[in-house]
């Protein structure tokens, strides 16, 4: 299939493609037809029959769901917990752990706001510590940095694998050798929500106890959907959220947690959306993660490109391999302006203030950007409405 042909389809498959102009893929994706079937068909069965029912109707096909989401991050279906989001993926995981008092946390720069606020909360409860690892001269984790830090307290090392709000690729395999290579015992948890669904991946690779992730980012699922990947050192810990799911009553004052990824899960979801993740993620793997990055790679590099040659405008990616998100500022405008101009104008992007990673905001000085993240079904029409949005923005009073 050439590569205009493969473009067309991709772009046919996605019917939000035919009124919008969508690069805030970072935030939530343009969901695939496939995935809309999946959710909607499976509510008009819960209308039917009931909601009880059409789950057990269905049952064969959401326990498929696990297998489609190892295949994605390179893990067996039976280490995978389903989720409601990133964030409580994260939780889930973060609240496993069992810390003690001077244990110490490290994170990345880059940090997420919804990663750092729960560490900082255990911080005042349990008496932990919360460190930062230095970025390298590319602006990405130095690995080297982190390998100097660690020492028998760390308990914990966090790390974000592909910063919402730069383009920058984490070294998530390197932190994983650093910390091998160190005999250190310390868990560690990496925040793929934005990897997941736009390059391959693989958790043994990787090296990482806790992979989570969501489902409506570059995996094109769902809101409220998510999941965790889980090592079998994670699979010996005892969640800290348990119900009738996740663990088993077994006499008055007695209970047993179940094996696998589904002590990490709770009872209630939902399955239309957990069908929809897994069309998401058979839609995915069906493409090709390959084929994914290099698509919206592709994408990326063009409107990286196509801003730096507007006078005005800084693109503030940084990292020796980036991902298919750009962020830029405007000399003299302020970013929440631009972003406002610019969906005024029917694109969609994003704003990323600095509230989202104050630590790395304050370590460049800036006060926001705009974001702009395509995916596979980018063609040249949106990236030159996007640049002809920020022209104008640019000139703007």
């Amino acid at each position: 299939m050439t590569d205009s042909a493969l473009l067309a389809r991709l772009r046919a498959d996605t019917p939000g493609c035919l009124t919008q102009v969508h690069l805030n893929n970072a935030g939530a994706a343009l969901a695939p037809s496939v995935v809309l079937d999946a959710v909607s068909a499976h509510l008009h069965r819960e209308a039917e029959i009931g909601g009880y029912e059409a789950a057990a109707e269905a049952g064969d096909r959401l326990q498929a769901v696990y297998a489609s989401l190892g295949r994605l991050v390179g893990a067996p279906a039976s280490s995978i917990a389903l989720t409601s989001s990133a964030t409580d993926s994260f939780l889930r995981a973060f609240l496993s752990i069992p810390f003690e008092a001077g244990d110490r946390v490290l994170v990345a720069q880059a940090e997420y706001a919804s990663n750092v606020i729960p560490v900082l909360q255990a911080t005042r409860r349990l008496g932990i510590t919360v460190e930062a690892v230095p970025d390298g001269a590319d602006g990405a984790l130095d690995p080297e940095a982190l390998r100097a830090m660690l020492d028998e307290r760390v308990k914990l090392v966090s790390i974000v694998h592909a910063p919402s709000h730069n383009g920058l690729l984490n070294p998530a395999e390197a932190v994983g050798q650093v910390l091998r290579e160190s005999g250190s015992e310390a868990w560690y948890l990496l925040d793929a929500c934005q990897s997941v669904g736009q390059m391959p991946l693989d958790l043994a690779a990787i090296g990482a106890d806790f992979l989570s992730a969501t489902g409506r980012k570059f995996l094109r699922g769902p809101r409220g959907t998510g999941f965790l990947a889980l090592s079998d050192r994670a699979l010996s810990l005892e969640p800290a959220l348990l119900d009738l799911h996740s663990a088993e009553w077994v006499d008055d004052d007695e209970f047993t947690v179940i094996d696998g990824g589904g002590r990490y899960e709770q009872w209630e979801r939902s399955p239309a959306l957990l069908l929809g993740l897994g069309a998401a993620a058979d839609y995915a793997l069906g493409l090709g993660l390959d084929t994914t990055r290099s698509l919206i790679m592709t994408a990326a590099d063009r409107i990286r490109a196509g801003l730096a040659e507007i006078p005005g405008v800084v693109v503030r990616d940084r990292g020796s391999v980036r991902t298919g998100i750009v962020v830029f500022t405007v000399e003299g405008r302020a970013a929440a302006d631009v972003h406002r101009a610019v969906k005024a104008s029917g694109v969609n992007v994003s704003l990323s203030p600095p509230d989202y990673a104050l630590r790395d905001f304050r370590a460049q000085g800036i006060e926001g950007q705009v974001r702009v993240s395509p995916h596979v079904y980018t063609d040249d029409g949106d990236i030159e409405a996007l640049l002809r949005a920020v022209r104008g923005a640019v000139v703007a009073p």
